[in-house]
């Protein structure tokens, strides 16, 4: 179970149904459980079939119900986490089930190592009680019947889950906790991050390299082998997530709107736009944004540089700038002076391709995000 830490943004960008709330935490389900509730109805049918022999549709039914002790069971996991992270100030923005487990979303890390550690293990130590608790329930049915197998199955898959998940690699709860530890020895939450992906991609190896031994030597069911290995994958790509994030985190230092910002060349409303852009590429400053006055001379536009680019030049000496312009108010507005930090919350915040950069009542700069992308990753384009 993944514990994703986001600013505040886009609420519309979470997939899945919103379902309620739990002690105060927003609840979703993704459509992607729709496939695990398949996929464990079909393999219950046929173990029912073997086993208990019991109908294919007592099958269906022990598998649905499996599934819902499942989410219940999942749901006390990512609850672990929530639940501990709002008892040391961090806001959480809701819980989402789905196909591999679940994820809680806050809006902030952690403010130490140690409120990440025992954020990090809340969700594992929630799993572990939840499975003795099953062990013993197994123990103390009688064996061979539907209930035997259901607590069975329970123990089963919480001791896994607590244990896969305490595995020292990100995005696994033990990775955080190994980010944590390392974060706490050496005082850099970045090289900790760095250090528990690396760990992470050992872990996502070592788990396929598993999955494929039991699935030769005929421990694991072949229709599971396809789920097992999209785990492994989405941990790969989990901590290579978290290596990139770590570094480019690193680089919030060098965000200095004073030089990242265009500069502006203001243009007043009405003025054509081949004219504006003559007098732009005359003032010695091509690269600079048009910027749209009022006939007060007060910022009220910004020219749409790729709106612009798309009008033919023969009919720029007969469009206004007006006309390729957006109003000031639906642009997100930076501060001069705030720090990397500040500005990257901003940005995600609220996501665009441009920011108006102010200083007091004057709009001093335009930021290009694509201009900030190159700042934080200057080698991305070289290794794609």
């Amino acid at each position: 179970m993944e514990r994703r830490t986001r600013p505040p943004r886009r609420p519309d960008r979470r997939l899945g149904l919103n379902v309620g709330r739990v002690f105060g935490v927003p609840l979703h389900l993704n459509g992607s459980m729709v496939l695990l509730a398949v996929v464990i109805a079909v393999l219950y049918a046929e173990f029912a079939a073997r086993q208990l022999d019991l109908p294919q549709i007592s099958g269906y039914l022990i598998g649905f119900g499996f599934v819902v002790s499942l989410l219940g069971s999942v749901l006390l996991h990512e609850l672990g986490h929530a639940l501990t992270a709002r008892r040391y100030g961090i806001g959480v923005r809701g819980i989402t089930l789905e196909l591999l487990g679940g994820y809680t979303e806050m809006d902030r890390d952690a403010p130490s190592p140690r409120v990440d550690l025992l954020v990090s293990l809340a969700g594992p130590a929630v799993s572990a009680v939840l499975g003795v608790l099953a062990v013993a329930a197994t123990l103390a049915l009688p064996p061979g019947t539907v209930v035997h197998q259901l607590a069975f199955q329970l123990a089963v898959s919480n001791v896994i889950v607590a244990l896969f998940n305490s595995l020292p690699g990100l995005p696994l709860d033990g990775g955080r906790a190994l980010r944590a530890a390392v974060w706490g020895l050496t005082r850099d939450r970045h090289l900790g991050t760095e250090v528990a992906g690396w760990a992470g991609r050992v872990v996502a190896v070592g788990t396929t390299i598993v999955v494929l031994v039991l699935t030769v030597a005929d421990y694991l069911a072949p229709l599971a082998l396809p789920l097992m290995l999209l785990v492994a994958v989405t941990l790969w790509r989990g901590a290579g997530q978290s290596i990139r994030a770590a570094r480019v985190s690193r680089r919030f230092p060098l965000i200095d709107l004073s030089r990242l910002a265009r500069p502006v060349w203001p243009v007043t409303t009405g003025t054509p736009l081949a004219e504006a852009q003559r007098r732009r590429v005359d003032g010695g400053q091509p690269d600079s944004a048009l910027l749209v006055t009022d006939s007060a001379g007060r910022p009220a536009a910004l020219v749409d540089p790729v709106a612009a680019e798309a009008v033919p030049v023969e009919r720029r000496p007969w469009l206004a700038v007006d006309a390729v312009a957006r109003s000031l108010g639906t642009i997100p507005t930076l501060t001069l002076g705030w720090d990397g930090e500040r500005v990257m919350e901003a940005v995600q915040t609220h996501p665009g391709a441009q920011y108006v950069v102010t200083s007091g009542e004057d709009v001093v700069g335009i930021l290009h995000i694509a201009d900030l992308a190159q700042l934080l990753e200057p080698n991305r384009k070289m290794t794609q």
